[in-house]
């Protein structure tokens, strides 16, 4: 069983969905977690279940995600898994909306990677970055044009960390899960109509949980993934096959 006894961990979206798993699952392996959320009362809520700092920030404002960083360091690890969506055609997204998704699917994990790695090079040390993507980064599902263009750029954003970071011991990589059972997958995936040809494509018939998201998450943080970096996992039940 992979643990990370003795090692803290930064979690963006620590308090719904893939975060809040993941959060879950790193303290039980373990972790010492730094929950970092922009409700309040969804990070009271987690502290009601682990033991773990806890951070309130919109991670859409660059300046507050800049000193929610500093304030977050140091630390050993870092998973960005902040993220929103919002369901728009291609001819009806508006410049609001695209700008918002970069701003919390993307910026925000430029912005934490970047003072946490300053700090990990500072004191001569490596460590690992998992950027939480989608398997948007890649199928380009109707109405999703932001959401798929900020996963995408997470994505490419992600291999020139894994490039430049590697050098310095920072190893960097994404997952990439279809659709997990989050609140935010709920809502945008609701619709039978919509969700039943999306699991046609994925073999193990059945969406992700949150949790199997997590498990993968913990692999590429942990020293059993010691030389893997730069890549984008997929967690999608075999939906890339089809």
């Amino acid at each position: 069983m992979t643990r990370l006894d003795g090692k803290s961990v930064l979690i963006t979206g620590a308090g719904k969905g893939i975060g809040r798993a993941t959060a879950i699952l790193l303290a039980q392996r373990g972790a010492e977690v730094v929950a970092l959320s922009r409700s309040a009362e969804d990070l009271e809520s987690l502290r009601g279940e682990i033991d773990c700092r806890a951070i309130v920030a919109d991670l859409a404002d660059a300046a507050v995600a800049r000193q929610a960083a500093l304030e977050a360091v140091p630390v050993d690890l870092l998973v960005n898994c902040a993220g929103t969506t919002e369901l728009q055609s291609f001819l009806d997204t508006t410049i609001e909306a695209f700008d918002f998704l970069h701003a919390v699917n993307t910026r925000s994990a430029l912005i934490l990677s970047q003072e946490y790695a300053r700090d990990r090079i500072g004191r001569g040390l490596g460590g690992a970055i998992v950027n939480v993507s989608s398997v948007s980064a890649f199928t380009g599902f109707a109405d999703h044009a932001a959401y798929c263009a900020s996963k995408g750029a997470l994505d490419a954003m992600s291999r020139v960390m894994a490039n430049e970071l590697g050098r310095k011991g920072i190893r960097v990589n994404c997952v990439n899960p279809a659709v997990t059972l989050t609140p935010m997958a709920v809502k945008a995936w609701s619709d039978p109509a919509k969700a039943e040809p999306m699991l046609a494509r994925m073999p193990m018939g059945r969406f992700i949980e949150p949790v199997e998201v997590g498990e993968a998450i913990l692999f590429l943080l942990s020293d059993a993934a010691s030389m893997i970096n730069g890549i984008s996992m997929p967690i999608d039940a075999g939906f890339g096959i089809n």
